[in-house]
């Protein structure tokens, strides 16, 4: 005899209590993985006396641990619960936290940041997934991008505070602190009730034939179809924002730029970003997918063009502006998109597909961006990143944009489906 989970009704209201501490709880997640990312390679070359290589690994492992994660994530949340994947991931992040400061050689250190990437990858992944749940699904980009606020708010302090406790206590002081940050995390993510995803028999055929009566993990299952083809935005998306970040410092030098000016293109960022959640999230839910979407492709192409060809103060801050209303906004707008192609019950796949084809494009971004400058230099390589997100725009309007319900507001997709 088949059962059908009770379903909780659509939510009435954004600022919820429980929205509240999952953003909270995403805040310290990302407070340590920015605190760790400014303080890893310099702590790496200092204790163990290491090549810039070496270090390099060491914190790329964080990476693909998470990547590793994202994979099994999607589909053991739907098949194990939310919650649990959740707490044991929380847990752990929080007790890896404290084995950096046993981690007394490198290889220990590297596989310390392989099992910190995972854990970070598998809460992160369960948080932007269960957020999903609890926003009004008229205002589910509005939503998401108020959410991924509390990730900006830790890219902008997490590398102040590892400066600051660096030269003032020295690096033990910056993993205590990333230990208690886990474990606030931790403490916030045991208050929060987290929503789980509905579960109908009729969604079992979403599921290899051989395992409908009784799902388990299958590889198929680790990857959502559906989510993969706007997924390929964000890939590339991320592939160009990670040629800001790697060499940005690089380029300002070159140009003889004072360096306190690429560190204030991350604040202008920051600022800028917090800004757009007043504005780019109302209008997607009002006006659909295409009317935030396409502006956003245009800005973050501009942002990287004057990057490339106005390489001075004014130039750089203005692009910091552009990229922030670009890639900032665009980040979580495709995530609104990519939990609405799939059922309800497949929003944890489609979020760990999703972030996962952003992993890779930051990851695997400054290696070939790094193959390129020789042949390009710094303007060349960013006048191509731009020229990329020209060829995006096509990519989305072929794989989303022409759809009939890309240009509706999320009000009118009565049919919508992944609304609770």
């Amino acid at each position: 005899m088949s059962t059908t989970r009770v379903v909780s009704p659509a939510p009435a209201r954004l600022w919820s209590r429980d929205f509240i501490l999952l953003a909270l709880t995403n805040l310290f997640l990302a407070m340590v993985f920015y605190i760790l990312m400014t303080a890893l390679v310099l702590y790496a070359m200092d204790r163990f006396q290491t090549s810039d290589v070496m270090s390099g690994l060491a914190v790329g492992a964080f990476v693909l641990g998470a990547v590793v994660a994202r994979l099994a994530t999607g589909q053991a949340m739907d098949l194990m619960g939310r919650r649990r994947i959740l707490v044991v991931s929380l847990a752990a992040a929080a007790i890896t936290s404290t084995l950096y400061l046993v981690a007394n050689s490198l290889g220990l250190l590297i596989a310390v940041r392989f099992v910190h990437g995972f854990t970070f990858g598998a809460a992160s992944t369960v948080l932007a997934a269960a957020v999903i749940s609890l926003i009004p699904p008229y205002r589910r980009s509005e939503g998401t991008g108020w959410f991924g606020t509390s990730t900006t708010a830790g890219s902008a302090f997490g590398p102040l505070i590892a400066f600051q406790l660096t030269d003032a206590f020295g690096f033990n002081a910056v993993f205590l602190a990333c230990t208690a940050f886990s474990i606030f995390g931790l403490m916030a993510g045991l208050l929060v009730k987290l929503p789980e995803p509905p579960r109908h028999e009729d969604e079992r055929r979403d599921y290899p034939a051989d395992t409908r009566s009784n799902p388990r993990f299958s590889l198929q299952g680790m990857l959502s179809r559906k989510v993969l083809p706007v997924s390929l935005v964000i890939l590339l998306a991320g592939m160009a924002y990670s040629g800001v970040l790697a060499f940005l410092n690089g380029y300002a030098q070159q140009e003889r730029i004072s360096p306190s000016v690429a560190s204030s293109f991350f604040l202008v960022y920051a600022a800028v970003l917090v800004l757009t959640r007043f504005i780019v999230g109302p209008i997607h839910d009002r006006f659909g997918d295409n009317a935030a979407v396409i502006p956003l492709i245009v800005s973050f192409m501009s942002g990287l063009a004057v990057l490339s060809l106005w390489p001075t103060t004014p130039g750089i801050l203005i692009s910091a502006a552009l990229i922030a209303l670009g890639f900032g906004a665009l980040l979580t707008s495709l995530q609104a998109i990519a939990v609405t192609v799939v059922p309800p019950r497949q929003i944890g796949v489609a979020t760990s597909t999703y972030f996962l084809m952003l992993d890779i494009g930051v990851g695997t971004g400054p290696i070939i961006l790094g193959a390129l400058i020789p042949l390009t230099g710094y303007s060349g390589m960013y006048l191509l990143m731009s020229g990329m997100m020209a060829a995006a725009i096509v990519i989305y309007w072929l794989v989303h944009g022409h759809g009939s319900m890309a240009g509706l507001p999320r009000q009118g997709r009565r049919c919508s489906a992944a609304q609770p």
